[in-house]
């Protein structure tokens, strides 16, 4: 997985919106054990970190959030389209996973 840092997170000022495809929703439940709903609140924490994902960044920029929620930590893979934050994918960070 390749990804740089981004230094500027404007899209976090305000009132964010998220939005996401129902069905992938689904399947992404089915497979990381996480829902979108929880997913979100990846953004709410105060110590998030914000990557861009060059290697899936070719139509659109995409990133990755890395954040808290309750006591675990998770990946939200997003885009940031019409004013709002896109969901993509969620999962939980695993011990193990490769070091970014």
């Amino acid at each position: 997985m390749y990804i740089e840092a981004v230094t500027k997170v404007s899209i976090f000022i305000g009132t964010t919106t998220f939005e996401w495809d129902q069905e992938k929703n689904e399947l992404n439940q089915k497979k990381h054990n996480i829902s979108f709903e929880e997913a979100q609140f990846a953004f709410s924490d105060t110590n998030r970190i914000i990557a861009k994902d060059i290697e899936h960044s070719e139509k659109e920029e995409r990133y990755y959030c890395f954040g808290k929620v309750e006591e675990s930590i998770v990946t939200v893979r997003f885009t940031y389209r019409n004013n709002k934050i896109r969901i993509i994918g969620a999962g939980y960070w695993r011990k193990g996973e490769a070091n970014i």
